[in-house]
């Protein structure tokens, strides 16, 4: 039976790149690997016999010499440079499985078993990034309107002074780490696979400390409780996030630190509530202030007061405007408003003669003194009297 055709079995043109051969073999590797088609009696024959062709292919002088004799290249000692050595061939043939298949092991599994790959002699994690951290600062109505400077104290792991973050003693540079020569991953073979894992003399690291520092552990870090002077903006509010760059935990062997993030959360205040851009405020009133009208003064956020005319025979719930005398936003413009809430105030404790007004006051009222009511009655009796003749 004929061979079939290498660049047929990876799905790639004859004349295709480099990238256009591997990202072919990627995808063929996907598709016909046996643990995904177990019910597929074929699926190892399939895999092997992409790995044959991309074995050839990525290979740029088997790759000429296959586009030249084809799979006769590889028979009988034909092929380029000389042909092959007696006995060896170019590769065709079974394939190296182990070859071919560490080539795109990482773009396959890479994400999965973490890390990236590093080149020989020191191409590994050696200094890994440090954690980002997160503190929750709760500020005022008052602070968030006018802005602050605080200083904050954030537990987090800092730069070892007595190694200079490099983790070992003195500051000196670790070494290669011999086992995986500083890629801080190891392969095994076993069976028909390979198999990656983290290297366990460096702990994936890609380098060892000889001579660990005393004060770190050989880690580059310590914890230690640090003062920041922070600057919070106008206008934040609950939910509001402001980022540090470098601010957070220091790396590993002098990587480089994270970020510290700022979360924001506001206290309740007890004159003011806050929507967005906008402050309410419940203001109660005397039954007869919202009766007859007239000026009543405010507190405004600012410190200041504010000066509100009440229209006669406002009601619970009727709302006034001071305009610009909310909260800013927190990048600049325009400010928001304050909203004044009524609320009327029936009265408590009343003398005789406070009484006796307001029985008189009571006996001179009429329905247009008091609409609501009047009309509320009203729709009461016919509802009463619509249910007596039925």
């Amino acid at each position: 039976m004929s061979k079939r055709d290498y660049y047929d079995i990876l799905g790639v043109a004859k004349g295709a790149s480099a990238d256009e051969i591997k990202k072919g073999y990627r995808k063929k590797a996907k598709e016909l690997h046996p643990d995904r088609n177990q019910d597929n009696p074929d699926a190892e024959s399939q895999f092997k016999e992409a790995n044959e062709a991309y074995d050839v292919l990525k290979d740029g002088d088997k790759k000429a010499a296959y586009d030249r004799f084809g799979h006769a290249a590889f028979e009988n000692g034909m092929g380029g440079n000389g042909g092959a050595r007696p006995g060896q061939g170019f590769g065709g043939g079974g394939g190296d499985f182990s070859s071919a298949f560490s080539d795109v092991f990482d773009d396959l599994f890479g994400d999965f078993m973490g890390g990236q790959r590093g080149g020989a002699g020191g191409g590994g994690r050696r200094a890994a990034r440090g954690a980002d951290l997160r503190y929750n600062l709760r500020v005022t109505l008052e602070e968030s309107f006018a802005g602050l400077q605080k200083t904050i104290n954030v537990p987090t792991a800092v730069s070892c002074t007595g190694c200079e973050g490099t983790g070992a003693e003195g500051g000196v540079e670790p070494t290669t780490c011999p086992t995986c020569s500083g890629m801080g991953k190891v392969r095994a073979q076993q069976g028909f696979f390979t198999v990656e894992r983290g290297c366990p003399t460096c702990s994936g690291l890609g380098q060892v400390i000889k001579n660990p520092c005393k004060s770190c552990g050989g880690h580059g870090r310590v914890e230690k409780d640090r003062a920041l002077s922070v600057n919070i903006p106008a206008g934040v509010e609950t939910g509001t996030r402001i980022r540090l760059s470098g601010e957070g935990e220091a790396g590993m062997r002098g990587g480089p630190p994270g970020d510290l993030y700022i979360f924001i959360e506001m206290s309740p205040h007890k004159l003011f509530e806050r929507d967005g851009l906008n402050l309410y405020c419940r203001v109660p009133v005397s039954m007869a202030k919202a009766a007859l009208g007239g000026a009543i003064e405010v507190p405004t956020i600012d410190g200041g007061r504010g000066r509100v005319q009440i229209p006669e025979g406002s009601q619970s719930g009727r709302q006034m405007r001071l305009r610009a005398k909310g909260m800013p936003a927190l990048r600049g413009g325009a400010s928001g408003d304050m909203f004044i809430e009524l609320a009327v105030e029936t009265p408590v404790s009343l003398t005789s003669r406070q009484k006796e007004l307001l029985r008189e006051f009571e006996d001179l009222s009429e329905d247009t003194t008091n609409p609501e009511s009047g009309s509320f009655f009203s729709s009461v009796k016919s509802f009463w009297d619509s249910m007596k003749s039925q």
